[in-house]
Order: C-alpha cells, then sequence, then structure tokens
C-alpha cells in the first residue's frame, strides 16, 4: 500500500542550522572549529556507503535491530479503544533508544581521529551506551552525571564504570542533566583536539541536532515498514515521551510528510505547573508556566526560565525528562502545530508503569511511562478502527529503587 501524499517537506535544517526559528549555533568561538570539524566529517561520511555499511553491522549484531513492533493485544483490550503497538527500542542492548547516536557518533569519532568521547547523561540510558560503544570502539570515555542523578541512577553508574568509563559527578546548579552539561561542555572546549563530545539528544549546536535526529530516525523507518506489514496502512496516532526529544523525533520523522498520521509528544508534567515543578517547556496552552523562546547550551528554543531571564529548576520523577529547554525541531514542529505536545504527572507515569507491567509483562523506563500515561488518558476517546504506535524508549530496570518508592 502506498502511503498518502506527504503535506510538508521534511525539515532538512537550513545552512545555519535552524528549523524555522530554532537551533542555529549559539557558542563561544573556541568551539566554532570543532563544531565546523563536526559537521563536515558528517557530510562526508553520510556520503560514504562503507560508514553506512559498518554503523547497519553494529546495529544490526551488536545493538540487536531491527526491534520488534508488538502489537498490545491486553492493554488494547484493557483501554477499549484504539489498536495499539509498541515500538521496543526497550530490547536494544543497554536498555534503550540511545544505543542507536552513540554507534553513529563513535564510528564518528573514530572517522576524526578522536581518541576519547567525552558524554553527559541523566537517566544514565546515554552515558552507559556512550561508555558501552567506547569499549567496543577502543575509546576511552569520561561521562558527567549530576550528583542528583547519581542517586537516582545508581546502578547506571556501576555499570558505566564497570564498561571503563570515568563517571565525573556534577554538583553544580540543580545537580542533574542541565549542569552535567555545562561540565560536558567544558572539557570539550579543554580538550578539542583528541576529544569527540557525544551528545546525547536532539539538543546544543548545530549540526547536532540533525546527527542525533538522523541517527535516530531509523526508529520511525522500522515502524512504517513493519505497520505496513502487519495493518496494510498507516497508524492514526504516534505517541513518544519527550525530554530533550530524540526517542520521539526518532520515531516521529518517518512520518512528518503523511498528513493522517498525528503525533504526540509527552513531557513531564512533574507535581504541579508552576514554574520549578514541572518541565513542560510547550506547556503553555496546559497552564505549566514559565516557557518562552531562549537559547540554552547552544541553540534557540523554547527554554524554561525565570521572569529576567534565568535558566528555571525543574522537576520530574524521571531523571531523563527534567531538562529545561527542548530541541530545536520539536520547538519548530509544536509551532508549526505538526505535532502536538502534552504533559502528564509523576503520579500518572508511576500507574501506567504498573499497568503495563501487569497487563503486558512490560516493565517500561519511567520516560517511556510518560508516554503510556497519555496514551490510556486519551485512548478511551478513539475508536476502534485507530491504530496507535507507542514508543517503548528504554527498559525499567534503572528505576527499580524509585518505583519501589511508590509501587
Amino acid at each position: 500500500m502506498t502511503s498518502p501524499t506527504p503535506s510538508i517537506a521534511s525539515p532538512v535544517p537550513d545552512s545555519r542550522g535552524r528549523y524555522g526559528p530554532y537551533g542555529g549555533r549559539y557558542v563561544p568561538e573556541t568551539l566554532v572549529a570543532p563544531l565546523e570539524e563536526l559537521e563536515r566529517a558528517y557530510a562526508e561520511a553520510c556520503a560514504d556507503p562503507a560508514f553506512h555499511a559498518g554503523l547497519d553491522a553494529l546495529l544490526h549484531d551488536f545493538a540487536g535491530r531491527p526491534t520488534p513492533l508488538q502489537f498490545a493485544s491486553r492493554l488494547t483490550e484493557r483501554l477499549g479503544g484504539p489498536r495499539i503497538y509498541l515500538k521496543r527500542e526497550d530490547l536494544l542492548h543497554t536498555g534503550a533508544h540511545k544505543i542507536n547516536n552513540c554507534l553513529g557518533q563513535g564510528l564518528l569519532a573514530v572517522r576524526m581521529g578522536k581518541k576519547r568521547v567525552i558524554a553527559e547523561t541523566g537517566a544514565g540510558q546515554h552515558g552507559v551506551a556512550t561508555a558501552t560503544v567506547a569499549a567496543r570502539l577502543g575509546l576511552s570515555c569520561t561521562v558527567y552525571m549530576g550528583t542528583e542523578d547519581m542517586e537516582r541512577q545508581r546502578l547506571n553508574v556501576f555499570r558505566m564504570r564497570l564498561l571503563g568509563a570515568e563517571v565525573v559527578g556534577v554538583d553544580a546548579g540543580s545537580r542533574t542533566l542541565k549542569d552535567a552539561i555545562n561540565e560536558a561542555m567544558r572539557d570539550w572546549v579543554t580538550n578539542v583536539r583528541t576529544s569527540h563530545y557525544l551528545l546525547g539528544s536532539v539538543l546544543g549546536a548545530h549540526p547536532y541536532p540533525q546527527i542525533v535526529r538522523d541517527f535516530q530516525k531509523i526508529i520511525g523507518e522500522e515502524a512504517r515498514e513493519q505497520i505496513l506489514r502487519a495493518e496494510k496502512r498507516l497508524p492514526d496516532h504516534l505517541y513518544a515521551c519527550v525530554g530533550g526529544g530524540s526517542n520521539s523525533i526518532g520515531l516521529f520523522h518517518a512520518f512528518l510528510g503523511d498528513a493522517g498520521v498525528k503525533m504526540v509528544g509527552i513531557e513531564a508534567g512533574g507535581r504541579g505547573k508552576s514554574l520549578g515543578e514541572h518541565a513542560a517547556r510547550l506547556g503553555a496552552a496546559h497552564g505549566f508556566t514559565g516557557a518562552r523562546p531562549g537559547v540554552l547550551q547552544g541553540t534557540y528554543t523554547y527554554v524554561l526560565q525565570t521572569a529576567d531571564g534565568q535558566i528555571a529548576p525543574t522537576h520530574s520523577i524521571s531523571a531523563g525528562l527534567d531538562y529545561p529547554a527542548i530541541g530545536p525541531e520539536h520547538a519548530w514542529l509544536a509551532d508549526l502545530g505538526r505535532a502536538e505536545y502534552t504533559s502528564v504527572t509523576d503520579e500518572e507515569a508511576i500507574d501506567a508503569a504498573r499497568t503495563l507491567a501487569r497487563i503486558e509483562g512490560i516493565i517500561p523506563a519511567l520516560e517511556s511511562a510518560h508516554a503510556v500515561a497519555g496514551l490510556i488518558q486519551r485512548a478511551p476517546r478513539m475508536k476502534n478502527s485507530e491504530i496507535v504506535i507507542l514508543n517503548v524508549s528504554g527498559r525499567g530496570d534503572k528505576d527499580m529503587e524509585t518505583l519501589s518508592r511508590y509501587v
């Protein structure tokens, strides 16, 4: 079956790295040259069949792609609405979608002659994936992680260290992902000749949002082929959680030109709508305060900030969703109305994790549980003839300590 005629062109950023007004490159002069080097290296890699062959082999043999698109029969029956399919990124090596991007950027680092990779991590999954790829490719690895997140994700800290990575705790600011990124960028400024900054989401200065999206778009490309085989048509809805936005844009990208496919990103509603109680960057329409366009860590996008422009504190029970900004491509899709962004609370995410575990035998990461919660809220209003694909971006092993306090 052929797909519907695309309604918009795929949003490849322009020559300045912008998605509409968002994106760009806001960095100190010392980082302009390495970003330009990375942009050139990526363009050359994209034109090199050997690079693609090497990446495809690692994705298949090492990471475990393709991941299944599972019909969630019992969840479908329980919710009494649409036919629900789960894209099982949680089954990948290291337990989340992060390995897709890390393998791609790891090969880029080798291609550029870098001997060391630097990474930041919040929930720990990107750090684990980076440490794993570094071990596989023979690179040294340093991972920066906020001490608040280190406490929440002690298992992943141990995993990274077992893989040979140096894990550096960051005790500044909110002691979470934003602060870890700051320290990783300081390290990169000092060691640009020998080190590659392996950024984990569709954030930061150009070309990072494009590179990370391109390495994650395999999620949607696979899902598109799989749903056409299973249902002989495209889905009506896509659901994914949104922190920085890599798993969600990875699912959405292959469907952006299909006007009949509605895309829904679920942010962290936290424990309230006041500034500091949530991480809903695109939630103004739902009463969440604090987000407006601004620059954070190299890119122009929606940022949670105080009245005088200071970066606001955030909260989420999920360490991977509490970043104060969102990827610039998501900001652009929100402005266009091509994707819808909403949120669920901490409590709703915990309930959704328990529901998926007991109904389908899948314990999702708390990040992914936000997407499940969003679907649970809306499914009863959908028709039985509709089809949903939900991205289970990671598994919940890392969240057992947190879940055990609530469930």
